[in-house]
């Protein structure tokens, strides 16, 4: 019987960086608005706004490994967890966009 790579089934009990996120920053007692504003202060980067978390939580936009760091800081996150719940969104896109090509094929 074939075993899935320790790493593939890690992913699957993290939950996507769109769920990640704003449980998180609720948790933490915080608005978008205000996650934005700390990660400005934090890393002394004022690129990141509040409708930038909201793509990320969305789903418009995967925070890339820069704005990771800082979510795992501002969030007190693990960033391994943060990184894993990237993965999670991109394997979780992956899957949604083969779908619809099955469908496609499947339809013609």
């Amino acid at each position: 019987m074939l075993k899935a790579a320790p790493q593939a089934r890690e992913h699957l009990a993290t939950p996507p960086i769109t769920a990640l996120i704003p449980q998180a920053r609720r948790e933490q007692g915080l608005t978008q608005r205000e996650l934005a504003d700390l990660l400005c202060e934090i890393s002394q980067n004022d690129s990141v706004t509040r409708e930038e978390v909201s793509r990320w939580e969305r789903g418009k936009r995967i925070p890339g490994p820069y704005w990771r760091a800082w979510i795992s800081a501002a969030l007190d996150v693990p960033h391994a967890e943060v990184d894993r719940a990237a993965v999670a969104e991109r394997e979780y896109r992956r899957t949604k966009t083969d779908d619809r090509a099955d469908h496609r094929v499947n339809t013609l």
